[in-house]
């Protein structure tokens, strides 16, 4: 079997019993933290609260019908009670322990290795720019303004889509992959995958229930997405990017 697969592959008690390597967590060592710093001078924005978020209210069953890929949008802005709902939806936190953060997704052993990057290209009340989630404090973290960038981001997703015809965003989901090391060890890359799909599939499901739409992507310029992020490629890199827009009643 070629190694591409034995990544996806679940424990095996005869392949491991002898050179499982220990955890850093069995080894004692500090976890790393559950969410990156940002630079102190930045620009922080309040989202509305999970509590006050009124939209989304779709009987369940319709939002499964409604699940779809969608490539092209409306010109019609995201409000920035519906971005709250979506980045609450696919990331939000419901509770901080010692050890776990419970977010609106599952993680094996509440690791949760992702950071969500985005592009804004058009939400009320928000410039346009590439920011950050605080999951943690439910909020945005303006990070810069990027020039042309859904025809950047076109170009270096290999033109799949039309990015740049009326997109309000781009969520880029970044893995963080030591969160997950540090308690699972060479079983990680398995986990991340899986939870790369639980994440995307809320955001299908938040589209569906706020008539928008997505289309997700897995190829892309590694390098240059990175890049473009202003992460290492390395310590923490790009797993999944999906443009989010507004569409047509159906």
């Amino acid at each position: 079997m070629n190694e591409f697969r034995k990544v996806l592959k679940a424990w095996d008690e005869d392949r491991y019993s002898k050179d499982f390597p220990e955890s850093d967590q069995e080894k004692n060592l500090p976890q790393p933290p559950i969410q990156k710093d940002y630079p102190k001078e930045a620009k922080v924005i309040d989202l509305i609260s999970p509590e006050d978020i009124s939209v989304g209210n779709i009987a369940f069953k319709e939002v499964i019908r409604l699940r779809r890929s969608h490539r092209k949008y409306v010109k019609d802005p995201l409000t920035l009670e519906e971005l709250s709902f979506l980045l609450w939806c696919t990331q939000g936190v419901r509770k901080v322990t010692q050890n776990q953060v419970k977010r609106t997704t599952p993680s094996a052993g509440g690791r949760h290795p992702f950071e969500t990057y985005l592009f804004i290209n058009r939400v009320t009340s928000l410039e346009q720019g590439l920011y950050r989630y605080l999951s943690l404090s439910h909020k945005l973290c303006y990070l810069e303004y990027i020039k042309d960038m859904e025809a950047l981001m076109e170009k270096i997703c290999y033109k799949q889509y039309s990015f740049a015809v009326n997109g309000a965003i781009i969520l880029c989901w970044v893995a963080v992959p030591y969160r997950m090391e540090w308690r699972h060890s060479i079983l990680s890359s398995k986990f991340i995958a899986l939870e790369a799909g639980h994440i995307c599939q809320n955001l299908y499901l938040a589209c569906a229930a706020i008539n928008a739409g997505t289309c997700a992507i897995g190829f892309y310029n590694q390098n240059k997405v990175d890049t473009l992020l202003g992460i290492d490629g390395e310590n923490e890199f790009t797993v999944y990017v999906a443009p989010v827009g507004k569409i047509p009643s159906l």
